[in-house]
């Protein structure tokens, strides 16, 4: 960097030799802004000139404009905490764990104290320590490599707007890294495998092509200026001919999307022939981009806001790798406009290539880029789920990755990487019939993988040897299955050695039918060992009250789909008698009903309500015909679907057929409604959380990249304009007849509070009991325990007094 330029993470002078002198949180902001325009020593991106920092995690110049502010870190002022433990809440849940260089210190998610925040403790011991106590809720947590900061995510307010910040292991030196500016939103990456920079994906608003009038050149930027990198291709872009929808949700035009190589990229089949229909020459598993930004999607969400259109509202994602302590620019990877989500899973150690994954829901991708020039290397479609799809090898020639590609069940897969990051083989290093590989973690020394399997709803962990991953001392790395004390892993966590003595082994959140959520940890080859700072199995809930372990359903819908479910049976109840019962529906809709601990399930088991929660079409963990069989015009057989799996539970001797509610949340409480208002005379009741009343409204008043999700999913909210209409439960309101409950926190921008506020006000003009119940700071999800507590007990009460006054 030249001598006397200033950093615009820290707006702070630096030399050549990379020291800063402190800056102030205003400086800091005032430099982002302004050191493209004000410094001739930048380049027009605002980076530092070509060629790799000593730190070694990537390029310094892009020769760019900048397409979003760049993150800042902003300084917070010291927390004043008990560092002594705190007195704990028995019945808690901790999750999300990451360990420290050495495995001896985890940081966690843990909600002792109402609220999910960052906790540490050690893996071996019981004391844990509240690190940040603000009153936000924590959702993500990252240790970096090197030992010197925790990364974490927290959502203000409840809401869906999130921000990543840093703190020191001690709790010194807090600051936001990410999404501090009011309506930003921020979220996290891969730490770089020396721990210098973080990668962070920031939200801005859509900067137009040509903002001058015309002359393609932003404000500020002198003509003949270098052109800036262009942006990755739009994720899951259609081909000429397919912007469009008919009535059934059909791509119309191009190749049809059951070919091999339909969508925005050639793929490579496994076996690594060259794609059926392919190009000649085409033997990579991607396409490099064109030298200028993609044409846009035509119509693609026009008409969904006020005006007709989002325009400049558009979400843009900036993905960047950011020093927390402000010594180094940050280095902008890849920026993709009215994007769903942008998230950098891994760079390899030299910094010469990144993997990102992007891309709307049933169309995610994962991207190999190359972060000198941000040309796109390959794309590979991958399984929706959990963001961490893979990882490089240490020497970056292979990457390990969980994909669906071509398959109905996601599985792993190795792609064998040529210098510059062209695919030059794809394999699959290990697949099961009928079981998706939910989770996959990397070591970092890359001998060794967790595999966590979705089998029917249940999880099965195993750790697998890597080829060539013998180690420096020549030893292979345990391998095997790992046995699970409780039903599902919903993270896993390789655990260094970290120096002679080291623990090793796994982290795993593990949760079950009859324990909160907890960290166990597994030693190289043994068996989990609750963590000491996790709530005791025999604490799950108060005494008197046994947790409840369902039992699976296997059923046929009216159309012979086969459809599953987990049925709890109230304690106390007689098995010969048909008991009122709880159909209840998840969110998604491609979430899936498992065997975890819910204590609104126990509330309402504990009033003698029998719950019988199914996977309708539409839902994971089936493949991924069955995730599809729900789009467009096949919504309807899924609101069908609800209706079979209550028939079933009435012709198996379980549920009173005139004591049945219906309740779910998100797309569950959308499908709530919807079953209320085409089987009327089915249920006794129901309670919709945060559901979709109204596509049209939806569409309108959700966050722009839901909606570019969502399009794919329900309907294009142009072309497909009357099939939504007719799925949309207000446009059969008059056919309501169940009292209704709704539930909606304040914060959501998900699905806009006025989806349950209308649908309440024309139930009660057509006459029908409903009311509305308004959580406070809180989004789509409901994090605060009183709020929790508040929705539970409501809802039960509402259920009990329909089903057993």
């Amino acid at each position: 960097m030249a001598a006397d330029a200033r950093n615009p993470l820290t707006g702070a002078r630096e030399s050549r030799t990379g020291s800063a002198a402190p800056a102030t949180p205003a400086s800091a902001a005032a430099a982002s802004t302004t050191a493209a325009s004000t410094t001739p020593a930048l380049t027009a991106a605002g980076f530092p000139g070509p060629g790799h920092g000593p730190s070694g995690y990537g390029p310094g110049g892009h020769g760019g404009r900048v397409p979003a502010t760049a993150p800042v870190a902003v300084p917070l002022p010291e927390v004043h905490v008990r560092r002594d433990t705190p007195a704990p809440v028995t019945a808690h849940g901790c999750w999300y764990p990451a360990a420290d260089p050495t495995g001896r210190q985890v940081a966690f998610i843990c909600n002792r104290s109402g609220v999910p925040q960052l906790w540490t403790g050690p893996v071996d011991g019981s004391e844990a320590r509240l690190l940040d106590p603000g009153p936000d809720p924590v959702t993500e947590v990252s240790w970096s490599p090197d030992g010197r900061w925790i990364a974490y995510t927290t959502a203000p307010g409840g809401g869906e707007h999130t921000r990543v910040l840093c703190i020191r292991p001690d709790g010194t030196g807090r600051r936001v890294l990410g999404g501090a500016e009011p309506g930003s939103s921020a979220y996290p990456g891969r730490w770089t495998r020396d721990g210098s920079a973080l990668a962070v994906t920031v939200a801005a608003p859509t900067v137009p092509p040509f903002p001058d009038g015309g002359t393609g050149h932003a404000p500020g930027e002198q003509a003949g200026a270098p052109p800036g990198p262009p942006p990755l291709p739009r994720a899951g872009a259609l081909p000429p001919g397919w912007s469009r929808r008919d009535g059934h949700a059909v791509l119309l035009g191009g190749v049809h999307p059951g070919e091999v190589g339909a969508g925005p990229h050639p793929v490579l089949p496994v076996d690594g022939a060259p794609p059926r229909g392919a190009a000649p020459g085409i033997g990579t598993i991607a396409t490099h981009p064109a030298p200028g930004p993609p044409a846009p999607v035509p119509g693609l969400l026009a008409g969904a806001g006020p005006g007709g259109g989002r325009g400049a509202g558009e979400r843009e994602l900036a993905a960047y790798l950011a020093d927390p302590d402000g010594v180094r620019s940050p280095e902008l990877l890849a920026t993709e406009a009215g994007a769903a989500t942008l998230r950098v899973c891994d760079t390899t150690a030299d910094g010469r290539l990144a993997l990102l994954r992007r891309g709307p829901r049933g169309r995610r991708e994962a991207v190999v880029l190359r972060t000198a020039s941000l040309e796109t290397a390959c794309v590979l479609p991958v399984a929706d789920g959990d963001p961490w799809i893979g990882r490089f090898s240490p020497d970056g020639r292979t990457l390990w990755l969980r994909s669906d590609a071509d398959r109905e069940f996601a599985a792993l897969l190795v792609a064998e990487l040529g210098p510059d990051g062209d695919c030059l083989r794809l394999s699959v290093a290990a697949e099961r019939d009928g079981a998706d590989l939910e989770l996959l973690a990397v070591s970092d020394d890359g001998r060794s993988a967790a595999l966590a399997w979705n089998v029917q709803g249940r999880s099965e962990l195993e750790t697998v040897a890597l080829p060539d991953g013998a180690g420096r001392d020549g030893v292979p790395p345990p391998a095997g299955p790992v046995p699970l004390p409780h039903e599902v892993v919903t993270r896993v966590v390789p655990v260094e050695p970290g120096g002679p003595g080291g623990p090793g082994g796994l982290l795993a959140a593990l949760s079950g039918s009859r324990r909160r959520p907890g960290v166990w940890r597994a030693p190289g080859g043994g068996p989990p060992v609750r963590t000491g700072w996790s709530s005791r199995d025999e604490d799950v809930i108060a005494s008197g009250h046994p947790p409840v372990r369902p039992e699976p359903v296997r059923l046929r819908a009216r159309d012979g789909l086969p459809l599953g479910g987990w049925y709890y049976r109230a304690p106390g109840q007689d098995h010969g008698r048909p008991a009122p019962c709880v159909i209840h529906l998840h969110g998604g809709p491609e979430e899936q009903e498992r065997p975890v601990f819910n204590p609104l399930y126990h509330e309402l088991l504990g009033r003698g309500l029998d719950v019988f929660a199914p996977d309708v079409r539409g839902s994971s963990g089936s493949g991924r015909s069955f995730v599809d069989a729900d789009l467009g015009a096949g919504r309807f057989a899924a609101i069908d679907d609800v209706a079979d799996c209550a028939a079933h539970a009435v012709a198996a001797g379980l549920a009173d057929p005139g004591r049945l509610a219906v309740m779910g949340r998100s797309y569950g409480g959308y499908l709530t409604l919807a079953s209320l208002v085409w089987h009327p005379h089915l249920f006794r009741t129901g309670v919709a959380v945060c559901g979709m009343s109204d596509f049209a409204t939806f569409f309108a008043g959700t966050e722009p990249w839901i909606a570019e999700s969502a399009a794919a999913k329900y309907g294009h909210p142009e072309h497909d304009r009357e099939l939504l209409r007719a799925l949309s439960p207000m446009s059969r309101i008059e056919d309501l007849r169940a009292p209704l409950l709704a539930v909606h926190g304040e914060h959501d921008t998900n699905v806009p509070f006025g989806e349950s506020e209308q649908v309440v006000r024309a139930a009660r003009e057509h006459g029908v009991p409903a009311e509305l119940l308004v959580l406070r700071n809180e989004g789509h999800e409901f994090l605060r325990e009183g709020n929790r507590l508040l929705f539970r007990r409501t809802a039960a009460e509402w259920l009990e007094r329909y089903l057993k006054g």
